[in-house]
């Protein structure tokens, strides 16, 4: 091409500015012009538990995005596993995709419990637009075969159909109800011998196999690449490697209260939160127990289990350096843009202590026998600044670090307010990928995307309109933000409690009472939403078993979860 661009010169048949022009149309160094994108989800990780965001946690890996790229202040999920997934795989509010409750079918299509054809998938649309489409972990949006990732637009795929499975065994779960394990490569089920893998180690190895396919297939070595990298890490059941539980030994002696004052002190100076913020969140949730009232033998296996947990997410985030490195290696790295987010707040549940539906403890915390959680005493930590856990509205279920990067595209060390939601991310992915979202697909008229793209966020620092309102409801758990102010409503109460989150972020002064005005004005706005979106009174739906223990109210102070 260069000869013959000299040769044309020579002959007066080229400009020299065709010859600019030429230099500077040159593709990227992987070869296409639209972006390659991973976007990488652990599960049931608190706001704080990456170094990144205040944590004493090693995740240098993630950090490392972090560093040198974006993060966000204020991004939200759908405070639990199946609805943050169907948001974020299809753009969509949960009940406008049919996953308004769980994986599970109550009777009514917002809640169906799989993705419905007219909310169209990233492997979807993506595919259309000249991707390749890999996933790697967790599905958790419809178990029947119709709605496997294959069927649903991904090209390649390895994971687990449903919400948790143990990290070294594909038995199914020992808890108190049906609970299959069901691990797919593709179409086909794996039955892969106990204690002959780590899963989170093979979710890692899959994603780098598939990257590798991917560069070496004929015809596609030019093509993009899309993969969503979905970790069930820290996820319980609590087990990790003995080489990653060695690093954390003897950390978290001081306890979830000396530590959360660290963390709180970490997220000042790293900017995240103001000195009043902090101050306001340092108030002690009543219904977790102060450290220095537990016996020893208790401390002995709290600490444990904070142990374990930080060695999961270590795990991944090793696995993350390992893309990184992958990304490299194929000269790939120049024209990838990954994104980083958590599916909801660190979790209350404690699984092995759940009465008749606890599972079955056969060998100590962070072993292959090992059924026991985080808990919310931990989680009290993990969630700093906020207050509760998954599940439930209040900031701790459902604000999400975000990281963005994009070598020479997103500016390094970058902070911003963001104020964005699950629903953005897609937007954002397709505005990337040079595609427009279809309005008709396979003869079936889809739904719109409610989301703004956050393209001039992530490259230009223009923030999106912090006026516009966002809105969330599981379970009767019920809220909306516009501006500063949150309006929330946790089951089974039905009482508006009102926020302003710029000064109270740990959601600790109700005042409502004080703005009767703007809680009726921010509770038409959700009602609105509601019935535009098919969320129905929780009670007409509520089926016989609760996927959660009903969460149990505090004579100190009246706060819940």
């Amino acid at each position: 091409m260069k000869q013959l661009i000299i040769s044309l010169l020579l002959l007066g048949c080229v400009s020299s500015g065709a010859v600019a022009q030429q230099k500077t149309q040159r593709p990227t160094r992987s070869g296409v012009d639209k972006p390659n994108i991973i976007l990488i989800m652990v599960d049931d990780m608190g706001y704080s538990d990456l170094g990144s965001y205040g944590s004493e946690i090693q995740t240098p890996n993630i950090d490392r995005l972090a560093s040198e790229g974006l993060r966000l202040r204020e991004f939200y999920n759908n405070s639990i596993c199946a609805p943050t997934r169907a948001s974020l795989i299809t753009g969509q509010y949960p009940h406008k995709a049919g996953i308004g409750y769980f994986n599970v079918n109550l009777g009514l299509p917002a809640y169906q419990g799989w993705l419905n054809k007219e909310s169209l998938t990233f492997g979807e649309v993506l595919k259309q637009a000249g991707y390749s489409t890999l996933l790697s972990g967790k599905w958790h949006v419809g178990n029947d075969s119709l709605h496997w990732p294959k069927q649903r637009g991904f090209d390649r795929f390895y994971g687990i159909l449903g919400g948790a499975s143990n990290y070294f065994d594909a038995d199914p779960l020992p808890i108190g109800r049906p609970s299959p394990v069901v691990i797919l490569e593709d179409n086909q089920r794996q039955h892969p011998k106990p204690n002959s893998f780590y899963f989170t180690d093979e979710i890692t190895n899959h994603a780098l196999s598939f990257l590798d396919e991917q560069s070496k297939e004929n015809g596609t070595s030019a093509r993009p690449f899309f993969l969503y990298l979905a970790y069930t890490a820290p996820h319980w059941p609590l087990q990790a490697l003995p080489e990653d539980i060695a690093k954390y030994r003897g950390k978290y002696d001081a306890g979830w209260d000396a530590l959360r004052k660290d963390r709180l002190a970490r997220q000042v100076k790293l900017g995240l939160i103001t000195q009043k913020q902090a101050e306001a969140a340092a108030a002690r949730d009543a219904d977790v127990p102060e450290w220095d009232a537990l016996t020893y033998d208790e401390k002995q296996l709290w600490k444990a289990k904070m142990e374990v947990y930080a060695a999961m997410l270590d795990r991944a985030d090793q696995g993350v350096g390992k893309v990184l490195a992958k990304l490299k290696d194929l000269k790939k790295d120049d024209n990838t843009l990954i994104i980083f987010i958590s599916d909801n707040g660190a979790p209350a549940e404690d699984v092995a202590h759940w009465g008749s539906r606890a599972g079955r403890n056969t060998g100590p915390v962070g072993t292959a026998g090992s059924f026991e959680s985080q808990g919310k005493n931990w989680s009290y930590l993990s969630n700093t600044p906020f207050r509760s856990f998954k599940a439930f509205a209040y900031e701790g279920g459902i604000r999400s670090p975000f990281i963005a990067w994009f070598p020479g595209k997103i500016k390094a060390g970058t902070l911003a307010r963001g104020t964005a939601h699950l629903i953005d991310i897609a937007p954002t992915i397709y505005d990337l990928a040079q595609t427009t979202y279809p309005t008709t697909f396979q003869g079936v008229t889809t739904n719109a995307l409610p989301g703004k793209s956050l393209k001039n966020l992530l490259f230009n620092g223009q923030e999106l309109d912090t006026e516009r309102p966002l809105f969330w409801e599981w379970a009767g758990n019920r809220a909306v933000r516009r501006g500063k102010w949150k309006l929330v409503s946790i089951y089974p109460s039905y009482q508006w409690e009102l926020y302003d989150l710029s000064t109270d972020a740990g959601e600790t002064e109700n005042v409502a009472a004080k703005n009767p005005t703007l809680v009726d004005a921010l509770s038409a706005l959700y009602f609105n939403w509601a019935g535009q979106t098919g969320v129905v009174d929780y009670d007409k739906i509520k089926p016989e078993q609760p996927l959660l223990p009903t969460p149990k109210k505090t004579l100190l102070g009246g706060r819940n979860f």
